[in-house]
């Protein structure tokens, strides 16, 4: 077992990366301050392993709420099913919720636990590699709305992580592809060391290689937590973690969520932003080559769906978080391993994108 940091001073929390880790009750427990625990999963990861959570907490209160699976389902509506289920458990602000599940459960139950009784505790145990190297590190929670995704949420960090990569042997091939997305970002954006290792080994996270898929989430962890904890609150170097998510969160609302993955919608977002990256000057066309070659051998889309227009990514790419005062604001690569976040690009060369992946 690996155990990375997230450096928040007095809110400093681990994570726990390793084989087996749900048989190790003292990880979860030792976490859980009070006598109640809610555990918030959904319909497929429930099955597969929530027995073995609740194995873990014979000597506190437990209970459950099962949700619906898919980014369709992360929504307040749906999140409003744990707020009623802590109600009618009579859970206190003692409470530990824990989130079992990919990026869905851990975002929505985060948020929970957030805006319950003004916020309670609540643990992270990612099923999916998108949710082990990402979105379960970093204390971003919330629910997307019809005009825009994840624009409804908090930060608010977890006690803990517990990423068992023996839950990754369910996952099927579509949704590891997906998280291998973000493990490309990392290298891009500030790891030329790890993105020059992804070269070597896409292949083998795609295969399923057990020691290339630790690596790659210790690695990804470990930048996040630096990000993380530098700029917890996205004032600024944390905005770079956003590489290809504005043109991908558009790919996802405009097609409708749940249809592409996330991590899907990232790969052809990255792209895109590669492509930008090349006609601003700062990257050579060998560069952008290399890069869409990383994503497709990590069977992920290099181009949006069919129905995503020019005007369309304009429309949506005009509610993303990260305009200001009206201003769009894109995550664009000066060079492999070093990202900016800017506004100071030529607006007819985001055009140009659009028009050469718009369809």
């Amino acid at each position: 077992m690996k155990t990375l940091h997230v450096e928040l001073g007095d809110r400093r929390y681990p994570i726990y990366i390793g084989a087996s880790l749900l048989d190790q009750a003292e990880l979860l427990t030792s976490h859980i301050h009070g006598h109640q625990v809610m555990l918030v999963s959904n319909e497929t990861v429930a099955p597969l392993y929530l027995q073995r959570v609740i194995d873990n907490l014979k000597d506190f209160e437990v209970h459950q709420v099962i949700l619906p699976d898919g980014e369709q389902y992360k929504t307040l509506d749906i999140t409003n099913r744990i707020f009623t289920a802590l109600l009618e458990t009579r859970c206190d602000r003692s409470v530990t919720v824990v989130a079992l599940g990919g990026g869905v459960i851990g975002d929505i139950t985060g948020f929970a636990a957030a805006c319950y009784q003004r916020g309670v505790a609540f643990i992270q145990i990612p099923t999916t590699l998108l949710a082990q190297v990402d979105s379960s590190v970093g204390g971003k929670t919330g629910v997307n709305h019809a005009l825009g995704k994840n624009m409804i949420g908090a930060f608010y960090q977890p006690q803990c992580v517990i990423a068992d990569t023996d839950t990754l042997n369910t996952l099927d091939d579509r949704q590891l592809a997906a998280g291998i997305a973000e493990v490309i970002k990392y290298g891009l954006i500030r790891d030329k060391t790890f993105y020059d290792w992804l070269q070597r080994h896409v292949a083998d996270l795609s295969a399923r290689d057990g020691d290339a898929l630790s690596h790659a989430i210790e690695v990804s962890c470990q930048n996040k937590a630096d990000v993380v904890a530098a700029d917890e609150l996205e004032s600024g170097q944390r905005a770079l973690l956003n590489l290809g998510h504005t043109f991908g969160h558009a790919i996802e609302t405009g097609t409708g969520y749940g249809v592409w993955l996330h991590g899907e919608a990232v790969g052809a977002g990255m792209a895109m932003a590669a492509d930008l990256s090349l006609r601003e000057g700062w990257i050579s066309i060998a560069q952008q080559t290399e890069i869409i070659e990383l994503i497709k051998s990590a069977k992920l889309p290099v181009t949006p769906p069919l129905e995503m227009d020019a005007q369309r990514f304009h429309e949506l790419m005009a509610v993303d978080k990260k305009v200001l005062r009206g201003v769009l604001r894109l995550v664009l690569l000066k060079d492999i391993g070093e990202a900016v976040v800017s506004s100071d690009f030529d607006p007819d060369n985001l055009d140009a994108t659009l028009r050469e992946y718009g369809r």
